[in-house]
């Protein structure tokens, strides 16, 4: 039986699916374009046919990892802005544990030092999420829900700094803990919660 031909798009999205399971298991700085086509397989002539280069690649991976992690407008807070940003880091360590590999992908220093464009994504991504977690503390400030000693925009630093170690000590550890429970446990102490 002959395999199916796939369209030019749903080759490049399984292209960039293969990429993220392979930057799991062998480290982003391990996948090679032969060990993509071989996981594909696809010759890798056929991988540059969908990404002119390996930058490319790699580009396409950080937005597919970050689509579902960017913001967007600042959902309306109601009585509980805590709560929404106890539930907003929730959802992205859940995405982390159901892609392992991002934490790899985001701290991998070959990457970013290779791929400027790439940097300068996950940077603005960063710099959008540190962003809203300050505005959402603000206002759980002016609710009374977190003390005002610190500065906003510090705590948000501080949040997402503790998202951060947090994926890679969950990632150390061979995924032996629930991120999201530890996370949300571990942000409500920083921020005064229980």
């Amino acid at each position: 039986m002959a395999r199916q031909r796939k369209s030019a798009e749903d080759r490049k999205a399984e292209i960039v699916q293969v990429a993220i399971r392979l930057a799991g298991e062998l480290g982003p700085d391990r996948v090679t374009t032969q060990a993509l086509a071989d996981a594909v397989g696809v010759s890798q002539p056929a991988i540059f046919r969908h990404f002119p280069t390996k930058p490319d690649i790699w580009q396409a991976v950080g937005s597919a990892i970050t689509s579902g992690m960017e913001m967007g407008a600042l959902p309306d807070p109601g009585d509980d802005p805590l709560g929404l940003l106890e539930s907003l880091v929730a959802r992205y360590l859940g995405q982390i544990m159901a892609n392992p590999a991002i934490p790899a992908i985001l701290f991998s220093r070959e990457l970013h030092a290779e791929n400027e464009a790439l940097r300068a994504h996950f940077e603005r991504v960063m710099t959008a999420r540190r962003g809203m977690f300050a505005r959402l503390i603000g206002a759980a400030q002016n609710k009374g829900q977190v003390s005002e000693t610190v500065a906003a925009d510090d705590l948000a630093a501080l949040v997402l700094a503790t998202i951060q170690g947090l994926a890679m000590r969950w990632s150390l550890e061979a995924r032996g803990f629930d991120l999201q429970t530890e996370g949300v446990r571990l942000i409500g102490l920083l921020l005064g919660r229980g």
